[in-house]
């Protein structure tokens, strides 16, 4: 059966963080296909990990002073940064698809984008647990959940990513890399690709390393609404995304 791609291009970090939720949720009633969704927030986000303490992680009022919004995903662990310079995609799929190890499950997932990396003309490998490197420096990074019989699997590609911006608002102590170990697109190509030419050899990635075709759709009204309460209740508030 095709997977169904889903293109929210640019959307508020609420509203993204929950779309995933909703698609895992959508996917464990047999409502949608397996899905690849690709987006951008709109805004510059951190993702903060499911479990984590926000005054741990990033410095508040360096986001504060840069506009910086934070939400928190569903999936676990660290917090990063993400920006509109940043394809974001999310694999939603059985879980009888892939391995029982998490960390195979990323290898195998990850084999997507690193077919698309190659389409763009970069060259790239796998690092466990879960990063992609260009000749040794990072361009992407993911982070996976299982719920049920579903699995989860959400990453970035650097395309033209401000790490400065990245490196004032996340805390030292959850810097693990410095600049000079991470890359994005631009910076291998010497010039960003427009973010179609990457949407596109995403896709192609996709449907190579899983021998399936990735044909283009949209949510269904099921998700829409889940989003909506989602939105609502937990993503769009405060008191969630800066819990304790």
């Amino acid at each position: 059966m095709p997977w169904r791609l889903v293109d929210s291009d640019l959307a508020t970090p609420a509203y993204t963080a929950a779309c995933d939720e909703a698609m895992i949720l959508a996917r464990h009633d047999r409502i949608i296909p397996n899905s690849l969704h690709l987006y951008r927030r709109a805004t510059p986000t951190v993702s903060i990990g499911y479990f984590e303490k926000v005054e741990e992680a990033v410095d508040l009022a360096e986001m504060e002073r840069r506009g910086v919004s934070l939400v928190r995903r569903v999936s676990g662990g660290s917090a990063i940064y993400t920006d509109p310079g940043q394809l974001i995609y999310s694999v939603i799929l059985d879980s009888q698809l892939v391995p029982e190890s998490p960390s195979a499950t990323f290898e195998l997932i990850c084999e997507g984008v690193i077919r698309a990396l190659e389409y763009l003309g970069v060259m790239a490998r796998f690092k466990p647990l879960n990063d992609i490197l260009v000749s040794g420096h990072k361009i992407s990074g993911s982070a996976q959940t299982r719920k049920w019989d579903v699995v989860l699997q959400h990453g970035t590609l650097m395309v033209d990513t401000d790490f400065e911006a990245m490196f004032a608002v996340l805390k030292p102590g959850r810097k693990e890399r410095t600049r000079d170990s991470l890359t994005s697109l631009a910076k291998e190509l010497d010039k960003a690709p427009s973010m179609d030419r990457v949407k596109k050899a995403v896709v192609d990635g996709f449907s190579s390393a899983f021998d399936v075709e990735i044909v283009k759709g949209a949510l269904t009204e099921y998700e829409e609404s889940t989003i909506e309460r989602l939105v609502k209740e937990r993503y769009g508030r405060e008191d969630y995304n800066f819990r304790a």
